[in-house]
């Protein structure tokens, strides 16, 4: 089987634009949750959000550096976050291929849960307010989720798979996986693989809010709303962003002499068969995805050293996770660190899995792991290592994270350090 490794990565998240910054904000435990001041909350029961700093200073996102201002009419802003954290991960791997034959062996697939949200809504109000003939021609191609892959194949002339992956908050998760498959089975040499969303607006805030997913009792401490496994988390925080990621071959990243970040070694997904929005009770889905993870890596659970839990702060699905974990691993569970990053930045959706793969991978290269912050007071049965509000130094060789969503949708992605 053809090996699987990173060479490139590009983040854009709530605690800023590039893989540096995040990663040195996230181990010094900073929070990017605040309030939300981007649009009237005043009657909606959450307020507040993980929302990407924009601006021309160190670690904001600029949009006019990655899309020209006559062209952002054309893309909703999950489409742009895709294009910044592509454009860096692209150029982190210093990969500008001319040759017909490689960029013919160059893909995209980048997922998102819900797309283009906010276009949707506007657009439905000018056709409610205005007529038809108001619509803009640019508003089907702006909203579609896979014309994120589309615009980043487009922008580089990659002429490989085209794919995207549309499946709640798992997506990221499933792109990284989908795409490295790809590769394995010899349909490209190299992929660019991610996640992206955009779903901090009025309608994404007030419908999650109305399903009693979001958390509201923290609204005049937005920095302390995400704490997983805690006792007093009350729901997940929404968070917006994008990871993309540079797959490549193992020999062709040698031929070229690439900087190798580690190696993706398993992927497993599975399903829940339960309910639309809670996970099953047993925590069956999440065993069977990160089983299927470990066979697919050949290796024993035992062998993991890390957990990027999914980790949302939810009431419900935290211990699941947790228990889940546990049975996989039986009396090695103790010996493992698990945090959730989501702690930081919110839940991120569709693109939560792939900037934690990033996470993930950075912990195995830098032998660090990110805290879990706000955990002060860890639900009984909380007891494995959950790396409390403080990063942690230790030696990592293989780290797994998870990413489970809406519908009962799972995945489990396990990456290895490159020697």
């Amino acid at each position: 089987m053809r090996r699987v490794v990173v060479t490139g990565m590009g983040l854009v998240s709530p605690l800023g634009c590039g893989v540096k910054h995040n990663w040195d904000l996230l181990i010094n435990s900073k929070s990017g949750i605040d309030h939300i001041q981007s649009f009237d909350v005043s009657d909606l029961r959450c307020k507040i959000a993980g929302q990407i700093p924009l601006g021309t200073e160190e670690g904001e996102l600029s949009i006019e550096k990655y899309v020209d201002a006559k062209d952002q009419r054309k893309m909703d802003l999950f489409i742009i976050y895709a294009l910044a954290a592509a454009y860096e991960a692209v150029k982190d791997a210093d990969w500008a291929p001319s040759d017909t034959h490689e960029l013919e062996r160059t893909g995209v697939t980048v997922g998102s849960g819900i797309g283009g949200l906010e276009g949707i809504y506007q657009t439905s109000i000018t056709l409610s307010e205005k007529g038809p003939k108001r619509v803009t021609p640019f508003f089907i191609p702006s909203c579609l989720i896979n014309l994120a892959s589309g615009q980043i194949s487009i922008k580089y002339g990659f002429k490989g798979p085209n794919h995207a992956v549309v499946t709640a908050c798992s997506s990221g998760a499933h792109a990284i996986g989908d795409a490295a498959r790809f590769i394995q089975l010899d349909n490209a040499d190299v992929m660019i693989a991610g996640g992206t969303e955009s779903t901090v607006c009025r309608i994404g805030i007030a419908g999650f809010a109305a399903a009693r997913a979001l958390s509201t009792s923290f609204n005049d401490t937005p920095e302390k709303a995400s704490r997983p496994w805690d006792k007093d988390r009350d729901g997940f925080v929404m968070g917006e962003g994008s990871g993309v990621l540079v797959l490549e071959e193992l020999e062709h990243a040698k031929k070229r002499g690439a900087k190798i970040y580690g190696e993706i070694i398993g992927y497993g997904l599975s399903g829940d068969a339960h309910h639309m929005t809670a996970p099953a009770e047993d925590g069956r889905g999440a065993y069977l995805s990160m089983q299927s993870a470990f066979k697919s890596a050949n290796i024993t659970p035992s062998k993991v050293d890390y957990i990027n839990a999914h980790g949302t702060s939810t009431p419900l699905g935290d211990e699941i996770e947790l228990n889940a974990v546990k049975r996989l691993l039986k009396d090695d569970a103790r010996s493992i660190s698990m945090s959730s990053t989501k702690s930081s930045i919110g839940h991120l959706l569709g693109a939560a899995g792939s900037v934690e793969a990033i996470y993930s991978l950075l912990a195995v290269k830098e032998n660090i792991i990110p805290p879990t912050l706000n955990l002060e007071n860890p639900s009984e049965d909380c007891d494995l290592d959950l790396v409390p509000n403080v990063s942690k130094e230790k030696p990592l060789k293989i780290a797994l994270s998870n990413s489970f969503g809406f519908g009962g949708t799972n995945a489990s992605l396990i990456f290895s350090e490159f020697s």
